[in-house]
């Protein structure tokens, strides 16, 4: 079996929280938020290591929780870049075994679970890459630029997309590095790999693999995890 190795974008401002902590180090009941996903993956047999990709500015503070908590298979720190994007392509270029599986998923969902992540690794298997994703309950709207509606989207094949997103590494690196070369940019990794044709296959998610945006999500994930006995 490939080696798994988990790269974590955690160098968010949070802005949306006010000044003086960076979004990956708010307390959720009592714990940074990055710790709870990086936490899990830890206890997943399946990873074999953690790249956290941290600030620079908040580099020996991830030092101190990957000390404090435990975290053995994080074996080494990738420095944030300016967007998202490049935070995940200084996280991928730490990493030395080129036949490895990637899982790229996102510090700010700190609700994610061990069977999601080992779905995710199984879809892979005969696709270019494999995702979380959750079809919408909401009606979707297409509109304009000045905000009129152009049409309403069929809900059945739409999905919004979430992380864990699983890749063979070089099919991931590559379409990394033709982003990166001809200035594209995107939110969702396998954007990427869609864009050189890649196969992307999709993994139904959870809706408490929620993103923590604003300070009701928070909220919300404190919920979750109260009522799972925390």
């Amino acid at each position: 079996m490939r080696k798994v190795i988990a790269v974590v974008p955690a160098a968010g401002f949070g802005r949306r929280f006010g000044a003086g902590t960076n979004k990956p180090f708010i307390t959720l009941l009592d714990k940074p938020l990055v710790v709870w996903a990086l936490e899990t993956l830890q206890a997943t047999k399946e990873i074999a290591e953690i790249i956290p990709v941290f600030k620079e500015s908040d580099m020996e503070e991830g030092v101190r929780i990957v000390e404090d908590y435990g975290l053995s298979k994080v074996k080494r720190i990738a420095p944030g870049g300016k967007e998202r994007q490049d935070s995940v392509y200084n996280g991928l270029k730490l990493i030395t075994d080129k036949s490895a599986v990637v899982l790229i998923h996102d510090g700010a969902r700190p609700l994610v679970d061990k069977t999601l992540i080992r779905n995710t690794i199984k879809g892979l298997e005969g696709y270019d890459g494999a995702v979380a994703a959750l079809p919408p309950k909401d009606t979707i709207k297409e509109t304009d630029e000045n905000g009129d509606i152009r049409k309403t989207l069929k809900r059945q094949s739409l999905w919004a997309v979430q992380t864990p997103q699983v890749f063979y590494y070089k099919r991931i690196m590559d379409a990394y590095e033709k982003a990166m070369k001809e200035g594209f940019y995107s939110t969702d990794d396998s954007a990427l790999v869609e864009r050189q044709g890649g196969r992307i296959r999709v993994v139904m998610g959870s809706y408490k693999n929620i993103k923590i945006t604003t300070p009701e999500d928070l909220d919300i994930a404190e919920l979750f995890l109260k009522k799972a006995g925390f």
